[in-house]
């Protein structure tokens, strides 16, 4: 009732126990890889603190490239304190 082909596969070679033991270093070492990705992925606090500092880098990039806006905020700064001489002068 039930056909049978012709391509039945000759069974594999059982492996040698160096063989074994090179395959379970090798599974060992992959393993300790995916752990150690596994607990970089988890750390939290590693990740924020490394996207801070790519923030940081380029906010400074950006400060570097364009020195208009320092520029701007000084003189607002400037500005903002003579304000304040003046109307403590105008109080006494």
């Amino acid at each position: 009732m039930s056909e049978q082909t012709g391509d039945t596969a000759a069974p594999a070679p059982k492996p040698t126990i160096a063989e074994l033991r090179a395959e379970i270093k090798l599974t060992r070492a992959e393993l300790g890889e995916t752990v150690q990705a596994l607990t970089a992925k988890a750390d939290v606090k590693s990740r924020a603190l490394g996207q801070l500092e790519q923030s940081r880098q380029r906010a400074r990039e950006a400060v570097v490239a364009n020195q208009v806006p320092i520029a701007l905020v000084a003189a607002g700064i400037v500005a903002v304190v003579g304000i304040i001489l003046v109307v403590r002068g105008r109080r006494r």
